[in-house]
């Protein structure tokens, strides 16, 4: 055998089988050096490669590793409802890869953002499954184009972090299949991820690592993925019931490739689920094996830091703008107060934590333009009490210029992998220096750092401007620039609601769980769902955010393409003199359903640059599941017969056109039985005939004759025929029987 030939699993020993599903150590696969499968290296990511600088390989420091490009995290890079720009991210992170000999990067992580006190939604992408889907499937593409692999995660249902090695979240099928399962199903079928990573939890009782229903039925068999599944660090309790599910590797090691040799000598594991399972692993490594052979390669870190930095301008997303307070004059007096003006917060904490390759702060983007900003900390990054001394400081230098720019956010300690917040509150330190900054000086600007929304209304009234940046990479600094001083249009788009108050989210009543379980009680419902069909008001709305550009939207049409499908157009237009982008986002409403339908969702869009004064016509296709719903009585996704209407807007709140389509249906039935209601005999197309020939044999008197008074009627349509006698006495034993003859004779 050649050196650059990998073997099939039919060459290797069981023992070897057995040590290719487990890891080598805390970064490495475990592989058969002799047989010509080399070890290769995966390591975290997502929005960044976090390779561990320690001798010792099993090391897991968080906070020593490798320079790395940090790009922002998925708290920012969502809102730029970009994925062409995405995938250049992870082209830059594919090319970071090949330079530090990883063979795979663990992410993105597409969990939904099920609740904003989740602490780990800083590395998620939304509260929606098609937009959290659409974007992280860029990064996928970019990474793999490289030849490095992905490992999507955390499959599945991992919105929280109390107790989120053991929890077991309670889902029903269809919020799993229309809320929390579409992302991860999205970029499998269209990305095609090389690695999925499982995540700690149970789901409905059962771990995700011991899944058999969701490593194999459904992502294997109904999915089609061809890829391998990893265990998240820790998540795997039992090797042998685990690899049986369809788990191809453990990771990190616990050193028992010996409970899987014994599991196969006596049959508790099939020799063939083996063989399946390390093939996968041989397949990786071959997958990956062009990219980890070159050698000397580096990447250029100047090109990846201006990625970063545009990703970071497009994930900014103005909030207020009162007067036109910004973008500011280039001669503007300045105030800049915040210590996260100096000291940025541009990433979460947890295992995703990236050092750096540069950093560049605001005060550093103000230097590198010669501007000579009034700065004054004001407050100091911990939970501590405020400073009186500091707070002098800055409110003296708020009072002597034009404007003052003030930085509010979350210090790490208030939100991080690990744990969850308790309140979407800024710290009252901070919130209490804007109100006397905004006394000594009306032009007042906000610019938070936070890596889940936060409570705004309470002090909204003291900023003529806000600016949410999230967590902006490490080019953050300079992209704020770019966008205060209007070289750069913000134009990121909120990719999860900003409620008025943590207990207008439906998921509090069962948050974060108990007894070792957590209740998705609100189902479908989740973030504007909720909002948008209660008619409950919000802070800022899911897909909301300003330009400095304006724009129009117009000549909206929807032409129906199949049974099933439609094809929305519409024209844009910006109408000033300012070049932006601006997003068109398309909303599908159902008409009557037999479920409850959230009043819209989210089923497509398309982020457009224009030029001032220019226009274009964006062109966006809806497919059959735009319209569907899950129907747990099908057990399949279902689209009902009847009129929708297709939403054009800018927001979930914000529609600018709605147009009618009436749709086919999919014409699935479900046979009709004894304990079909009457009302569902009427409805199906062969019950109706079995219907109307009891009307004509009551007429012909060959049958009773049903009630025609309309209090009668209503118990008639909502009975199981089988309770016919209840109605008609007797007479309705033959009624009943009659109905299920016909039934069978016009089905057979």
């Amino acid at each position: 055998m050649s050196e650059s030939a990998y073997p099939s699993v039919t060459d290797l020993t069981l023992e070897e089988k057995a040590s290719l599903t487990s890891g080598g150590d805390a970064w490495h696969l475990q592989g058969v050096e002799s047989k010509g499968i080399p070890g290769y290296m995966i390591t975290d990511g997502p929005h960044g490669l976090r390779k561990s600088l320690a001798s010792n390989t099993g090391d897991t420091d968080l906070n020593d590793s490798v320079p790395a490009t940090c790009f922002p995290p998925a708290a920012g890079l969502s809102s730029s409802w970009n994925p062409a720009l995405i995938r250049e991210v992870g082209e830059a992170m594919g090319e970071e890869c090949i330079q530090e000999k990883v063979a795979v990067i663990l992410g993105p992580g597409v969990n939904i953002k099920r609740n904003p006190l989740g602490g780990r939604c800083f590395e998620y992408w939304s509260e929606d499954p098609y937009l959290a889907g659409h974007e992280a499937a860029g990064i996928v593409e970019g990474v793999q184009s490289k030849g490095v692999g992905t490992s999507l995660k955390h499959f599945a249902a991992n919105n929280q972090e109390t107790d989120r090695l053991r929890i077991d979240a309670r889902i029903s099928q269809r919020a799993l299949r229309e809320i929390y399962l579409p992302a991860f199903e999205h970029i499998v079928k269209h990305a095609k991820p090389w690695t999925i990573m499982c995540a700690y939890n149970k789901i409905n009782g059962v771990h995700a690592a011991q899944n058999h229903w969701l490593l194999t039925d459904l992502l294997r068999g109904e999915w089609g993925y061809d890829g391998i599944v990893m265990s998240d660090w820790g998540a795997d309790h039992d090797r042998v019931a685990s690899l049986n599910a369809g788990l191809n590797l453990e990771m990190p090691p616990s050193y028992t490739d010996d409970q899987i040799v014994h599991a196969v000598r006596d049959g508790r594991i099939a020799p063939a689920q083996l063989d399946r399972m390390a093939q996968g692993m041989i397949d990786l490594v071959e997958r990956t094996r062009a990219a980890m052979s070159i050698d000397g390669y580096r990447y250029d870190i100047d090109a990846h830091d201006d990625v970063a930095r545009r990703a970071a301008i497009e994930s900014i997303v103005m909030l207020k703008n009162d007067d036109a307070t910004l973008p500011l004059r280039k001669d503007a007096k300045i105030a800049v107060i915040g210590e996260f003006a100096r000291t940025p917060r541009y990433q979460g904490g947890g295992s995703s934590h990236i050092t750096p390759n540069r950093m560049t702060s605001f005060l550093d983007a103000l230097a590198a333009r010669g501007i000579d900003a009034d700065f004054a900390p004001g407050y100091t990054l911990d939970l501590a009490p405020a400073d009186p001394a500091l707070e002098t400081e800055a409110i003296a230098a708020a009072g002597r210029n034009d404007v003052a720019i003030v930085f509010l956010g979350l210090p790490e300690e208030a939100e991080s992998e690990g744990f969850d917040r308790t309140h979407l509150d800024l710290p009252a330190k901070q919130t209490d220096l804007l109100r006397r900054i905004a006394a000594a000086n009306p032009n007042t600007v906000v610019i938070l750092s936070n890596g889940s929304v936060v409570t705004i209304r309470p002090w909204a009234g003291d900023a003529k401007s806000i600016l949410e940046s999230w967590l902006l990479g490490q080019a953050g600094g300079a992209a704020l620039a770019d966008v205060v001083f209007g070289d750069a249009s913000p134009s990121g788009k909120l990719a999860q609601s900003i409620p008025m108050d943590i207990n207008d989210d439906p998921s509090m009543l069962n948050w974060p769980g108990e007894e070792g379980h957590v209740d998705y009680g609100e189902g479908v419902f989740v973030g504007y769902r909720h909002y948008d069909t209660c008619g409950k008001a919000v802070d800022y709305p899911f897909g909301y955010g300003l330009s400095y550009a304006t724009f129009a939207i117009g000549d909206v049409r929807v032409e129906k393409t199949s049974a099933n499908t439609a094809r929305v157009t519409a024209t844009v237009a910006n109408t000033s003199d300012v070049d932006g982008a601006e997003t068109v986002q398309v909303y599908v409403a159902p008409g009557k359903a037999d479920v409850a339908r959230p009043v819209h969702e989210l089923k497509g869009f398309e982020k457009v640059f224009l030029k001032a004064g220019e226009s274009t016509t964006v062109t966006i296709d809806l497919d059959e599941r735009a319209f569907a719903y899950w129907s747990e009585r099908y057990a399949d996704w279902h689209v009902e017969e009847g009129e929708y209407t297709v939403e054009v807007g800018t927001s979930s709140r914000d529609i600018v056109a709605r147009v009618p389509v009436a749709l086919d249906g999919d014409g699935k039935t479900q046979p009709l039985t004894a304990w079909s209601t009457y009302g569902e005999w009427s409805a199906d197309p062969v019950g109706a005939q079995v219907v109307a020939a009891v009307a004509d044999a009551g007429e012909r008197g060959d049958l009773p004759k049903l009630p025609d008074n309309s209090m009668m009627r209503m118990f008639l349509m909502t009975m199981p025929v089988n309770s016919m006698p209840m109605l008609m006495g007797e007479g309705g034993k033959a009624i009943t029987e009659f109905m299920l003859a016909d039934y069978a004779r016009r089905t057979a």
